[in-house]
């Protein structure tokens, strides 16, 4: 048709159905799920609007809407004949016959199928998004002479649902709207789920009901962090109310079915429902959560006679103001597996956030380090370094990213050595291209790419990355003849936008960059590049240009982080912290083959045993002291000098993150990596040696994990033959019966 591959993918809009890190996991591992031959369904919901679109005016962020539809989607079919009902509201009667839900309001859950294709063996997973319907009757059919048009428009009450993602990362906001999507994709899987496994030959039905007992060795459900805990309630109302099911039977059934994955450990993103919404909305479940409530306790009662306060502390109700539903508890009692996504977050998890429940069953508790896809994050976006590797090594570590341990033979190989940097310069041209295209901005392609990219969050410490570029300016200032390594410093990413601090740290980074960019004795030695609307498409574009990874969290804040084993994977170098999956990065690659800098998770835990003062390192630090109170006197806000007195009065009286406490061995770990940057040779080797590291970070891996030790399945990687070949009835069964 004469048309251009590349340039149709640029029209296409991303499916920004997430927030950050939670929702791309989920992206890889339906990638990897469906190369390994499982038999898995991704559920979720079909936002209307995704993630915003952020805009930067005036160095502020401005949000958009993401209309991703606008054009149509051609991937996605939807399927009205698996429509089902939602019930909301209404109230709870007993009787002989036992418990029932009356009067409640219906939403209809329409699916639509997304295929997911595994790399090239001829599976097709699917990926099945709900979207809210309101039945024809609705508001019509209360004997309402009323205003037919009027409730004709309130349907649009029912529709909201499905209609916007909540913009929120690493926070919990609990709004009514929310509770209703986390409930309204959850009622409408678990019917799926239910309705197919009564159609197998497992659901074997007797003249009464369905027999249950080989549901959990048919079906596995992971909970992607507690958003979908409502699914536990759910079941066991499915399971006693409907099919009549006991309850110790119903609840076997549940827990041997669910296991729960926690991507957090931040006080402030946990999930704790107030009491009076959950009444309000979903009665029933309110009275099963009761229940499971008061057998956990009585259990850990007999266990621990007289020991009240551990009763409080693992009860899933918290008493104390307003009555709240702990969400996480929730998912450790109703789940026989529960893990966290890196060795250090999951013995977090262990030994400080649930300790009480890990006593009770160490068993339970399990680590899956997250990994990603290399199919997008090497081959589709980084096809010259794939190439470059299949030569050395042949093609088949695309899927089994552990040969890349193979190219540690090549570290010492001239030609090799060469072939990388060009690589790596080439991805840098191309994208120094297109920020002169898109963002009128010249940047210089030989400087080190310095790259930050990740949702705007305080724990993240884009403000410390901030200090440094003020730093290396005002050093550039005191001795412009001396030699600076130049740098283009790219920090991108959104802030949720009811947070005031992370939008003010994005107006500090473009008011740096403002006077920095602008500086004549700075000249081309320092840039600094906010870029705007990160994304899915942007990564694929900045990661496979970028020389230095900041990965900076405070030590025993980022679970685990994915974009740091992206970067890796794509032959940039990683400055970071003992935190997250960084410590295992450290491990496979040797912590010499990373610039690992500033306090250890012990390290923070004494520091806050002893009090954290931010004075004390403003006193005793010029430099440190020079750029807070440059940003403290208006010298980047002229026009408004206390613009910034609300950023500058955290880090000094209530800076949980200790941005100060690391400053100084950040700026010298930085001087460590322009020292190395200013040897290509020694610098290629060493990225060398952290591609060659990367095999472990492969989503491939970490679903193994899942399939062997939670889920009780065995990956295939046998190749179905295409639909055109004919295939032998004998091996027309699946090799594994059961759904994940």
């Amino acid at each position: 048709l004469g048309l251009d591959m590349e340039e149709l993918e640029e029209i296409e809009e991303d499916a920004g159905l997430g927030n950050g890190g939670l929702g791309r996991l989920a992206a890889c591992f339906l990638d990897s799920m469906a190369t390994l031959g499982l038999a898995a369904y991704g559920y979720g919901i079909r936002y209307e609007y995704g993630i915003f679109n952020q805009k930067i005016r005036d160095g502020w962020q401005v949000e958009e809407a993401d209309d991703w539809l606008r054009h149509g989607n051609p991937w996605e079919k939807a399927r009205p004949e698996y429509m089902l009902p939602v019930h909301f509201y209404g109230r709870v009667e007993h009787a002989a016959t036992g418990t029932k839900w009356v009067d409640t309001q219906v939403v209809l859950a329409l699916p639509y199928d997304t295929p997911v294709p595994g790399y090239m063996n001829n599976t097709v997973n699917t990926m099945r998004l709900w979207s809210a319907r309101a039945p024809n009757d609705f508001n019509l059919r209360d004997f309402n002479v009323g205003d037919y048009i009027q409730a004709v428009l309130d349907r649009n009450l029912a529709e909201n649902i499905s209609r916007v993602l909540y913009p929120n990362d690493n926070f919990f906001e609990g709004k009514e709207l929310r509770l209703k999507q986390e409930y309204f994709v959850v009622a409408a899987t678990l019917q799926d789920i239910i309705r197919r496994f009564k159609a197998s030959k497992f659901g074997s039905t007797d003249s009464v009901r369905t027999v249950f007992d080989s549901f959990p060795d048919q079906v596995a459900i992971q909970l992607n962090d507690t958003h979908p805990a409502m699914a536990i309630p759910e079941l066991m109302r499915i399971f006693v109310d409907i099919e009549k099911l006991p309850w110790n039977e119903a609840w076997d059934i549940t827990r041997r079915t669910f296991a729960y994955t926690n991507h957090t450990v931040l006080p402030e993103a946990l999930e704790r429902w107030p009491v009076d919404l959950v009444e309000k909305l979903l009665p029933r479940h309110l009275q099963i959560i009761y229940e499971i409530n008061q057998r956990h306790l009585d259990h850990i009662a007999s266990l621990f006679p007289n020991d009240v306060d551990r009763l409080r502390r693992m009860s899933l109700i918290e008493e104390g103001g307003t009555k709240r539903i702990n969400m996480a508890h929730l998912c450790i009692v109703g789940s026989h597996a529960v893990n966290g996504v890196a060795k250090i977050h999951s013995e977090i998890v262990k030994t400080q956030v649930f300790k009480d429940f890990a006593a009770l069953e160490p068993e339970k508790f399990q680590n899956k380090t997250n990994g990603i896809t290399p199919r997008r994050w090497l081959l589709l976006c980084n096809p010259g370094l794939a190439e470059l590797i299949a030569e050395k090594i042949g093609e088949d570590y695309v899927r089994d990213l552990s040969q890349l341990t193979k190219l540690h033979e090549f570290v010492d190989d001239d030609l090799f050595i060469r072939e990388v940097a060009k690589v790596k310069q080439e991805n840098k041209v191309k994208f120094a291209l297109y920020l002169e295209k898109e963002y009128k901005v010249k940047i210089n392609p030989s400087s080190m790419f310095d790259v930050h990219v990740k949702r705007i969050h305080e724990y993240k410490r884009q403000l410390m990355n901030c200090l440094h570029i003020i730093t290396m300016y005002n050093r550039i200032r005191r001795d412009p003849a001396k030699l600076f390594v130049p740098r283009t410093v790219i920090i991108g990413g959104k802030a949720a936008p009811g947070y005031h601090m992370a939008k003010m740290i994005i107006k500090l980074i473009n008011a740096v960059a403002q006077v920095v960019n602008n500086d004549p004795i700075v000249g081309s030695k320092l840039k600094v590049i906010f870029l705007e609307n990160y994304r899915v498409s942007l990564a694929e574009k900045v990661i496979p240009a970028t020389d230095l990874s900041e990965q900076i969290s405070t030590a025993g804040t980022e679970a685990s982080g994915t974009g740091n084993m992206k970067f890796m994977l794509n032959g940039a170098l990683t400055i970071g912290t003992m935190d997250g999956a960084n410590v295992e990065m450290a491990e496979e690659a040797g912590e010499e083959n990373l610039f690992i800098f500033g306090m250890r998770v012990e390290d923070v835990a004494e520091l806050d045993r002893e009090g954290y003062n931010a004075q004390k390192y403003y006193d005793r630090l010029p430099e440190l002291k020079q750029a807070i109170d440059q940003i403290q006197s208006g010298f980047f806000s002229p026009k408004e000098p206390d613009l910034f007195k609300d950023v500058v009065n955290m880090l000094f009286h209530h800076d949980r993150f200790k941005v100060f406490a690391d400053y100084e061995a950040y700026v010298k770990c930085q001087e460590k990596v322009s020292e190395l940057y200013l040897n290509s040779k020694a610098w290629t080797k060493m990225v060398i040696r952290n591609i060659a590291a990367a095999g472990k970070f492969s989503s491939d891996r970490t679903i193994k994990e899942y399939a062997r030790d939670i889920w009780q399945v065995e990956p295939s990687d046998l190749k179905i033959p295409p639909p055109n070949e004919p295939r032998d009835a004998a091996e027309d069964k699946t090799p594994n019966g059961m759904a994940a």
